[in-house]
């Protein structure tokens, strides 16, 4: 228990036998009980959890995949198990230890104080993150946090693809865990899902983990590419469900034309381009009606991000007693 709350520890694990007998030792006694999803792992994670001593204590439930599904999948079958056990927090670790237990209570903090629904860690806002991150992996991380600021409406979320994180019952419950998506942009649909079912999100600054033995399996040229697409469907699902399906809000408006003159603008860039190659001469309508297409569209997103950002930054509150905080988490 932890300030009357009870907490369950989703681990998801694939191939981590090296690993996740020192992510089980490690776990802090305010964790009721850690929920291992072992995806179908070609290794021997499965005997290791079984073997170690507090297995069968009631501490450690072990849910078998019988197919690999990907750590989107772990992590949303250790979801349902908590959501129908009815543990007030459910928090995601790694199995492969690359997440501190020192961070746990403030990543907890938000959630059990009634601040946030949901909580994320921010390894980027620390002095060591562009140290310690691999440096293809921080750009990368970097990359894809801004555009999941434009599609999830979490304007001041950063860290998008930190899966440390917490989440209350009540978020569990607002959630359809069957339509997750499974892989490494997991993450990325999930903060777009909670936005849309109104879910206050906050970051916590998280000290980032790394050297401790871990094997990453992601390929960060392809991951930006694939959550990059994502992140593109999810945005206009995003503007859909909230802004015409649930609550119309003028600002789709803005969105269609910028986007409409942004492709307006590109159509007659290629045309004036075209005509300069082939004449050595630009009409000056075209160049024109290139250059007030492409302002007009620019002004319009702006627009458009601004009435985005005005609508959700309740959604969106500052961590509160931040220096406080990362203390007294040091301290313990």
């Amino acid at each position: 228990m932890y300030k009357n709350c009870s907490v369950a520890v989703v681990v998801p694990a694939y191939n981590e036998e090296t690993q996740i007998a020192v992510v089980i030792e490690s776990m802090p006694d305010i964790v009721d009980v850690i929920v291992i999803v072992n995806d179908c792992s070609k290794d021997q994670t499965s005997q290791v959890v079984r073997r170690h001593s507090e297995f069968g204590s009631g501490r450690i439930v072990l849910l078998e995949h019988a197919e690999n599904q990907g750590v989107g999948g772990a992590i949303a079958t250790g979801y349902k198990w908590v959501r129908d056990n009815n543990y007030d927090v459910a928090v995601v670790m790694a199995g492969d230890g690359q997440m501190a237990p020192d961070d746990l209570p403030a990543i907890l903090d938000p959630v059990v104080d009634g601040e946030a629904d949901y909580t994320k860690g921010n390894r980027l806002v620390t002095g060591e993150a562009f140290k310690k991150i691999p440096k293809i992996r921080f750009f990368g991380n970097s990359a894809l946090s801004l555009l999941t600021k434009i599609a999830s409406g979490y304007w001041h979320v950063a860290d998008s693809q930190t899966g440390y994180t917490a989440i209350s019952q009540s978020a569990l419950q607002a959630i359809d865990w069957d339509n997750m998506y499974k892989r490494y942009g997991q993450p990325n649909d999930l903060l777009v899902k909670l936005n849309v079912a109104n879910m206050r999100v906050v970051d916590v600054p998280i000290e980032p983990v790394y050297n401790v033995g871990e094997k990453s399996g992601i390929k960060v040229r392809k991951v930006i590419f694939t959550i990059g697409s994502l992140l593109v469907r999810l945005f206009f699902w995003r503007l859909k469900e909230k802004y015409i399906i649930r609550n119309f809000h003028p600002l789709v408006f803005f969105y269609a034309m910028g986007l409409g003159g942004l492709a307006l603008s590109s159509i007659l860039f290629v045309r004036m381009l075209s005509m300069w190659i082939g004449s050595g001469n630009v009409p000056e309508i075209t160049f024109l009606g290139s250059l007030f297409s492409f302002s007009l569209s620019v002004n319009s997103l702006f627009f458009a991000m601004w009435f985005d950002y005005d609508e959700n930054k309740h959604l969106n509150p500052p961590l509160k007693h931040r220096e406080t905080r990362r203390k007294s988490t040091q301290a313990e």
